[in-house]
């Protein structure tokens, strides 16, 4: 995948060492050494042609040098660590003008203001804001086509689960909801500088034309919030606050199921009573 250019480069091991590039434990910082993988997870994203990609978390560059060897048409770098920002900037030699580097908090960068192409987000996001950052993009899911992000294993575990697993709750149902989940592959800590103690998994999210099911997304996190914060309570319980025992069986639902037994379609159709 690497043209001559890009292999040059010195390794990311020696690129660490030469910008002084300590991993910040608050920062949620692992560094991913091997362009084997993330060669892997270029692929799996599939044809970049055209395509402005935005990498969160971009560090000293590993990622960042499988996405400058693909097709794509722009690459927006953000990483908050100002001491990455020159190590990136070596790869702005080779970039032939398509990499653009923010150091910035991904938290308060407004997506929308990037500029007016779909974005393709491709990440290995650092594990402190990695669930806000999906929950974040999530609310305008129409500026993405394609989020293919890694996390820790348990959280995307989380995220593609299905009912009646006690890994499904509110975020697999706002991601699979919105978006079509694929759970890619798994990456073992020793990739990583430092290791860290979980194992990490990418997933892909691909949004959906429209939601899976009709109503407020409002009224859903409502549902859900009460639902799955006392998920070991039978519904009429957990939902008293929000519905009568009557307009749970109104929903077609028995009053006496819990929240993990829930379809997103049923889910729905309670979020739909609220109006």
């Amino acid at each position: 995948m690497y043209n001559q250019e890009l292999a040059k480069l010195p390794s990311m091991i020696s690129t660490i060492r030469d910008f002084g590039l300590e991993p910040n434990k608050k920062m949620g910082q692992n560094f991913l050494l091997d362009t084997h993988i993330t060669d892997q997870i270029i692929n799996a994203v599939g044809d970049l042609t055209d395509k402005v990609v935005l990498e969160i978390g971009a560090g000293p560059g590993c990622l960042t040098r499988s996405i400058l060897a693909s097709n794509a048409k722009k690459i927006i770098a953000i990483e908050t660590d100002g001491r990455c920002i020159a190590a990136l900037e070596q790869l702005l030699l080779v970039s032939n003008g398509r990499l653009h580097i923010i150091n910035g908090d991904a938290l308060k960068i407004k997506e929308s203001e990037l500029g007016s192409d779909k974005l393709t987000i491709i990440s290995n996001l650092p594990y402190n804001i990695g669930t806000a950052l999906i929950l974040k993009w999530l609310e305008t899911p129409e500026l993405y086509d394609n989020i293919t992000v890694m996390l820790q294993k348990e959280v995307v575990d989380r995220i593609c689960a299905p009912t009646r697993t006690s890994d499904y709750g509110r975020l697999s149902v706002i991601c699979q909801w919105l978006c079509h989940c694929e759970r890619l592959f798994d990456i073992e800590p020793e990739n990583f500088y430092p290791p860290p103690k979980v194992i990490s998994s990418v997933v892909k999210l691909v949004p959906r034309a429209s939601p899976l099911f009709a109503c407020d997304r409002s009224n859903l996190e409502k549902v859900t919030q009460k639902a799955f914060g006392m998920r070991r309570k039978m519904l009429r319980s957990a939902l008293k606050p929000l519905f009568t025992e009557a307009d749970i069986i109104k929903a077609g639902i028995e009053p006496t199921m819990r929240a993990e037994e829930l379809t997103i379609e049923e889910l729905c159709r309670l979020a739909s009573l609220l109006g």
